[in-house]
């Protein structure tokens, strides 16, 4: 049975010293592991940004797609092969900027497949600008008087949109994100994972120790039933989104897979798809 290190590869990270992908990156191995996975039986589709450079750090199939395009093209891979167990992952800009309508109608098409966002508030690869997730008034080399947009909500927009399954995590807490990302595997639809990971090069605002005094660990939070719709939207309020661990599942909606008609159990990457000469004329002499 695989372990964490088999899911090592021979490339080593370029990620600055002290970025929290390099947790996010661990957590994963960690959760692949865990499930009793093999290395062969998982895709990691990514996009663009630092994030997306850590499809070439796993030890398994890796898809580095163009920005903001990571999600379709991993329920795309989803629908051919069922079997494997597929993952997404970018970066803030790359899944609440260009890639947003993606993401929104992943969320309500709901193929089985888990989305985890690395969310450092800022674009980092391309030097420090301003991204989505960046707070009224935050200064970057894009904005040196300060940020006037608000910031976008990506989990109460996710609850809004019908998300099944809704997480957060935060890079410094190994334990709990490794855990996350397991229930997001385990899921049955899309599962959704914001992972609060510190740019230590361009975010001096929201660095580890800020998110420290600032998270609310709902793992400590007595009472709070994930089951709960309007329970998880009114935390995610009350915390202005700085609530971590399992926000919200579902488990009662079906997967996009178990709604299509006649979707059949063998994955089309399995499936005979040879044709013999008479049923190539027939299907010639239907558009002749």
């Amino acid at each position: 049975m695989a372990t964490f290190k088999d899911f090592r590869n021979k490339v080593k990270p370029n990620w600055c010293p002290g970025c929290g992908d390099f947790s996010v990156l661990a957590a994963m191995q960690r959760a692949f592991a865990n499930q009793g996975l093999e290395p062969e039986d998982v895709v990691l589709v990514s996009g663009i940004g630092c994030s997306g450079r850590i499809s070439g750090y796993m030890n398994a199939y890796g898809f580095h797609g163009i920005h903001g395009r990571a999600l379709p093209i991993a329920q795309g891979v989803k629908l051919a092969n069922r079997d494997l167990t597929v993952v997404a992952a970018g970066g803030d800009g790359d899944g609440f900027a260009i890639g947003m309508s993606h993401t929104i109608h992943a969320i309500r098409r709901n193929v089985d497949i888990t989305y985890i966002v690395m969310d450092n508030q800022v674009y980092g690869l391309t030097k420090g600008q301003t991204s989505p997730r960046s707070e009224m008034g935050f200064k970057t080399k894009s904005t040196p008087k300060g940020s006037i947009e608000s910031s976008i909500a990506p989990l109460e927009m996710a609850l809004t949109a019908g998300a099944g399954f809704v997480a957060q995590g935060f890079s410094s807490d190994l334990k709990q994100l490794s855990r996350l990302i397991e229930e997001g595997l385990k899921h049955k639809g899309f599962s959704l994972i914001n992972v609060y990971s510190p740019c230590v090069t361009y975010n001096k605002i929201n660095t580890y120790d800020w998110f420290k005094e600032h998270l609310v660990n709902l793992d400590e939070e007595e009472g709070y039933d994930p089951s709960n719709r309007m329970m998880a939207m009114q935390k995610l309020m009350e915390s202005n989104g700085l609530a971590t661990g399992l926000i919200y599942q579902n488990k009662e909606r079906a997967s996009y897979e178990e709604m299509i008609p006649g979707f059949r159990e063998t994955p089309l990457a399995k499936s005979d798809l040879k044709l013999d000469r008479s049923k190539f004329e027939q299907l010639v002499a239907e558009f002749a």
